[in-house]
């Protein structure tokens, strides 16, 4: 992947989560759940671009992991979504799998760079 074509990736699921958010019904149930999947899917692309910004290898490992259990959240509530009969599983299917392998990928990133470290 050239170099921006992940910061856009996270910034476009970024955006993706917010439409979701505006489609969340406007219950006790979907405004917590639309503030905890709004905080971790855009975090995951403002804690890459922090990432992309690290001083040291060290602080690389630590940020790519923040994004990791970030993307990993976000997966995590798109299933609450639908195992909570709030959305039908077809409206989150692809943001659920934009979530899983974007969880995938940094923590694939993380072990890469840990095992560099020596």
């Amino acid at each position: 992947m050239k170099d921006n074509s992940l910061k856009d990736r996270t910034k476009t699921f970024a955006l993706r989560v917010l439409r979701l958010i505006d489609a969340l019904p406007r219950n006790r149930k979907g405004l917590i759940i639309a503030d905890q999947i709004g905080r971790a899917g855009t975090a995951v692309g403002a804690n890459y671009r922090a990432a992309c910004r690290a001083r040291s290898r060290a602080e690389f490992i630590a940020k790519i992991g923040v994004v990791e259990e970030e993307a990993d959240e976000s997966a995590f509530w798109c299933e609450l979504i639908v195992d909570g009969a709030i959305l039908p599983a077809a409206k989150l299917k692809a943001l659920h799998d934009e979530a899983i392998e974007l969880t995938a990928i940094m923590a694939s990133s993380r072990i890469t760079a840990s095992g560099n470290r020596h």
